[in-house]
């Protein structure tokens, strides 16, 4: 009867230790999407599903957590503009857990050789559901919204935030979140008080959307001009937060003839007989542009590719702001200020295999002969 005793004790004392040990090493956290997640404690193995999640991972200095990758990441492209990819060629050797833009497989997520505590995703309404997924594998499913830096910067940053929280690097993601506006608050400060009758009119044309478009693939509310206050003329009347890429006709190009223009060089993807390059030579609308007649046609790292590039939008607001005003950014040297932002995001200069990926057009005029 004592023996009898003695087991149920015994196990009703493990069943309470076991509890309690459980609930010592699971935590909550509230995702971008509102959702109470319950997660482990201690997370030492992650993968990063939708555009752009990874590139917030790698920010955090956590890319050595990752134990699978999307299809992109393991691709061999001849262009390529991600500068957390170059940073981490560690993640081309990954297994795969499926495709891109969030189309998860579940089953390949449970066959990976380790298996992920948790599975962070952007863009939420693409690709596979989030309940869903998390359902099927069993794996919490943190939810970031992936923002930008214009109109949504408070998303970018409680997406910082949420995996600060998560991943115990709240530290990290405030230094981050510093020095953003640490960087966009100096541009502004150099430019504001400008006269506008002193500055010049601009257009940023071959912007990526989705894949490589033309010259007149465009961005109304582009970053680097609305931190640096440039005269965009294809800025929207009413500032429109959510205005993205768009196509601005020619004929307004034409019209407004700015005196600036920037061709993004994600466009080179079209190739040689086509894109925004191939159109600034031969196209006889563009070839009477007075910027064009004037040499004052420069080359920009890509903004979108794979969502939006953080990094590099700040990099390219320092190199336009010498463009557009000398005098004030007279003691920028861009591929430097560039190389200073990689490091502090991704602790590696990138500038020169950004460059060398895009023909060596980066922060440079465009020889249009």
């Amino acid at each position: 009867m004592n023996r009898l005793l003695f087991r149920v004790w015994f196990c009703l004392m493990l069943l309470f230790f076991t509890a309690t040990a459980t609930a010592q090493t699971t935590r909550q956290i509230t995702d971008a999407a509102g959702r109470t997640i319950v997660i482990p404690d201690k997370i030492n193995h992650i993968i990063c599903s939708g555009s752009g999640c990874l590139r917030l991972l790698s920010y955090m200095g956590a890319q050595d957590l990752v134990v699978g990758v999307d299809d992109i990441e393991v691709r061999n492209n001849k262009f390529d503009a991600r500068p957390y990819s170059f940073a981490n060629p560690q993640f081309k050797s990954l297994p795969v857990f499926g495709g891109f833009r969030g189309r998860d497989v579940p089953e390949k997520i449970l066959s990976l050789p380790v298996l992920p505590q948790v599975i962070f995703k952007t863009y939420g309404a693409s690709g596979y559901d989030p309940v869903k997924l998390s359902s099927k594998t069993g794996i919490p499913v943190i939810i970031l919204e992936y923002g930008d830096l214009a109109g949504n910067r408070q998303d970018f940053y409680k997406a910082l935030t949420i995996l600060g929280q998560a991943l115990d690097r709240q530290v990290r993601a405030q230094e981050l979140i510093r020095f953003f506006d640490s960087q966009i608050n100096e541009l502004e400060s150099r430019t504001k008080d400008i006269p506008e009758v002193q500055r010049k009119t601009c257009f940023v044309g071959g912007i990526a959307f989705k894949g490589p478009h033309g010259f007149q693939s465009t961005e109304p509310l582009y970053p680097p001009f609305k931190f640096i206050n440039a005269r965009n003329i294809a800025k929207p009347h009413d500032n429109a937060k959510k205005l993205r890429q768009s196509n601005f006709s020619k004929e307004k190009i034409l019209a407004l003839d700015p005196e600036i223009l920037f061709l993004d060089l994600s466009t080179l993807q079209m190739g040689d007989d086509q894109g925004g390059l191939c159109e600034l030579k031969n196209d006889p609308v563009y070839q009477s542009l007075t910027a064009v007649g004037n040499n004052n046609v420069f080359g920009v790292l890509p903004y979108n590719w794979y969502t939006q590039n953080y990094g590099s939008i700040l990099a390219d607001a320092w190199y336009i702001g010498t463009i557009l005003y000398p005098e004030q950014f007279f003691d920028i040297l861009p591929e430097k200020k560039a190389d200073e932002i990689y490091n502090f995001l991704l602790s590696k200069s990138m500038f020169q295999q950004m460059n060398r990926s895009f023909k060596q057009m980066v922060f440079k005029p465009i020889d249009l002969n």
